[in-house]
């Protein structure tokens, strides 16, 4: 029996020591815990002091920018707008001023401020066109056509000389040398036929055009030729087409047919009531004309032509000579020629004669 007790009382301590040792473990589980969170709660707290320097910098940073109310803000804009408009102002006439001091005109200054439309002086009034994408461009680089030191222009491509030489001549050129014109480098001449009178409306052939024409061709020069109409409407432009046609028949014509269309400054021309549907329709009764006869017709104008007087929707197939004594070209529509001067020199006739560029040769295409 005592032995027994014995054991009994051995196996108590060993349960009370078993007992301690696992709230040991228990509390010491507890205490990492706690140490654990601390060294959390520690390093967030440090973030944290951080996020709210870096907070209370910004608020210092915002409270240091000067606010303004809606009225402010808007008489702040207007302040700004009035004092960029002023700048702008003062900018266009230092412009102006340095373009008249240096001899610029009204038109030319014009060009200048509205490059993104064509300018075109007639009768005391200006008028603006927007350039159009709807008419097709020509693809010439302004900047390669270059003016040589005796006033002859040219068109250079990878540096060489691709453009063509030649003028238009009528009987106010009087007698001309055309061995000598041919040696000055021109290859083709257009040559006037023509013309109908602004008043009556007379067909008159040009004083000089046979003598020219055959001479002309003799010393191998290229012709074409123009006829400076007048005509009312598609009847009198044919009848004009037919004329011209009669009186080249027995020459070789291996250039354009051209229907020179210029404002004329005369009192009560003949054409002074006509609209531009008419000037147009008059171009494609000419030009049709003379295509049905197997020759390439031609329209001659200016920028009061090409903008005021016809319609160039209407007549984009047909080749365009234009006249423009000036630089740099101020055309963006497509052309095959240019009348650069009316005061040109060539060897072999007395006085000035206009001077024109073309990019094509009609006898080789």
């Amino acid at each position: 029996m005592d032995t027994g007790m014995g054991s009994r009382r051995r196996q108590g301590k060993k349960k009370r020591r078993n007992s301690g040792m696992w709230l040991s473990v228990i509390l010491c589980v507890i205490a990492l815990g706690a140490l654990t969170g601390c060294l959390y709660l520690l390093v967030k707290n440090r973030s944290l002091e951080g996020d709210v320097s870096e907070a209370l910098a910004y608020i210092e940073e915002v409270n240091s920018i000067t606010t303004y109310t809606e009225e402010e803000l808007k008489e702040k804009k207007e302040e700004a707008a009035s004092q960029a408009s002023s700048e702008k102002e003062e900018e266009i006439l230092n412009e102006m001023k340095e373009r008249m001091e240096s001899g610029d005109g009204t038109t030319a200054m014009l060009k200048y401020f509205y490059p993104e439309e064509i300018v075109v002086a007639s009768d005391g009034r200006y008028y603006f066109f927007p350039i159009l994408d709807t008419i097709k461009h020509h693809a010439y680089n302004e900047e390669q056509f270059v003016m040589n030191e005796d006033e002859t222009l040219q068109y250079l491509e990878n540096g060489e000389v691709v453009s063509h030489k030649g003028i238009d001549v009528s009987k106010y050129q009087a007698s001309i040398d055309w061995e000598k014109v041919a040696g000055d480098d021109v290859k083709y001449a257009f040559i006037r036929l023509g013309i109908r009178g602004s008043t009556e409306g007379k067909l008159v052939l040009d004083d000089t055009f046979e003598d020219n024409v055959e001479a002309a061709l003799k010393n191998k020069i290229d012709v074409g030729v123009y006829f400076f109409t007048q005509a009312l409407n598609e009847a009198e432009a044919v009848e004009e087409a037919e004329f011209v046609l009669e009186n080249i028949a027995d020459y070789d014509i291996s250039y354009p047919i051209v229907l020179d269309v210029e404002d004329i400054e005369v009192k009560n021309p003949r054409t002074k009531d006509m609209t531009m549907q008419d000037w147009t329709n008059v171009c494609i009764a000419f030009c049709e004309r003379i295509k049905e006869a197997g020759y390439t017709p031609m329209i001659y104008g200016n920028l009061k032509t090409f903008m005021l007087m016809v319609d160039l929707t209407q007549l984009e197939e047909y080749d365009k000579w234009f006249a423009y004594y000036s630089t740099p070209l101020y055309f963006p529509y497509e052309f095959s020629m240019w009348q650069y001067t009316s005061t040109g020199r060539v060897d072999g006739i007395k006085g000035d004669v206009d001077v024109n560029i073309s990019m094509k040769d009609w006898k080789h295409e």
